[in-house]
């Protein structure tokens, strides 16, 4: 199992309005891309909110060419360039569960 965790610092403008929006639409996809076997978005729960990032996405695979295919979707590259617009930061990491 391949587990991809992405966090975003989003822009202050607009941004619990953002990150509501980014996780409506990183969850719809669930329905749309067969190879996604698992995703939750979370946002940061506001204790140390100049430190920490304020969105997190949590998604599974069967492996990294399923990954690869719900990375270049056509829908869900739709989502991604939203989230360019409203972020200031991105980290991720791709790790092999056994």
């Amino acid at each position: 199992m391949i587990h991809h965790i992405v966090m975003w610092k989003l822009k202050e403008a607009d941004k619990k309005e953002n990150a509501r929006k980014i996780k409506k639409d990183l969850e719809a996809l669930k329905n749309i891309i067969k190879e996604l076997k698992f995703i939750q978005v979370s946002f940061n729960m506001d204790i140390a909110p100049q430190n920490n990032f304020d969105v997190l996405l949590d998604t599974h695979f069967n492996s990294f060419e399923e990954l690869n295919i719900y990375a270049n979707h056509p829908e869900h590259l739709k989502v991604v360039e939203f989230i360019k617009t409203v972020i200031d930061q991105r980290v991720a990491i791709d790790y092999e569960v056994n």
